[in-house]
């Protein structure tokens, strides 16, 4: 199977292509040039990997949630190419795609959504499947849901951000913390993987950003 993943919900512009059991990334600091910088570089991995988007069965993207530019921009390249070509799509979250990228069995996933707040979400692996004990969801620091079943590893942007805030509120559930861990395309692409082979791909249209937070900014009286 030839697929392209997408991941643009940090501030890193991720892509990943697999050309049968043949995998090529891409991953690279894009800041806000997401929408400069993200036509060229899926040409040029396609070229790598020897692929044409003719030669693609489908497309994996990070669906959110993350920064609203990159998730839309990202959501845009993909319904595009995907409906030029008859492409199926699916999408991966961005906090399960940071859990998958950790390696790790218990991780609690967290990235900043500015503001003065996280998004976070807890998954376990079992049996070799991602279940989830929490999440996805948007709180401040300080307010984060606290997971049972003993001690997970923290993973995630969110940590680096807001570090001591979420030690103090986590306590004795947090253990080691890899705050420089990001989701990651090929993360998106191993997800997505057998979700194609089970025939769950849906139509581009399909592929829409998943927020979690309804706005960008805060009217005084929130804040």
């Amino acid at each position: 199977m030839n697929l392209l993943a997408i991941e643009s919900s940090t501030t890193f512009l991720s892509l990943a292509a697999c050309r049968g059991e043949e995998v090529f990334t891409h991953h690279v600091v894009a800041g806000q040039r997401h929408a400069e910088m993200i036509l060229g570089a899926v040409s040029m991995l396609l070229a790598r990997a020897g692929l044409g988007l003719g030669d693609l069965d489908g497309i994996a993207y990070g669906e959110g949630p993350g920064s609203f530019t990159g998730l839309r921009i990202g959501c845009g390249v993909v319904q595009g190419l995907a409906l030029a070509r008859g492409l199926q799509v699916i999408g991966v979250g961005t906090l399960l795609a940071l859990a998958e990228e950790s390696a790790a069995d218990k991780v609690y996933a967290c990235i900043d959504a500015r503001m003065g707040e996280v998004y976070s979400a807890a998954y376990y692996r079992d049996a070799g499947a991602w279940q989830m004990a929490h999440g996805p969801g948007l709180s401040r620091p300080q307010e984060v849901p606290v997971p049972g079943g003993g001690t997970w590893s923290g993973f995630g942007g969110g940590f680096a951000v807001h570090g001591q805030a979420l030690r103090d509120r986590l306590g004795g559930a947090l253990g080691r913390v890899e705050a420089d861990v990001q989701p990651t395309a090929a993360a998106v692409l191993r997800l997505a993987v057998p979700r194609f082979d089970r025939g769950e791909g849906g139509a581009p249209e399909l592929a829409v950003p998943v927020y979690v937070r309804d706005k960008v900014a805060r009217k005084k009286s929130e804040q």
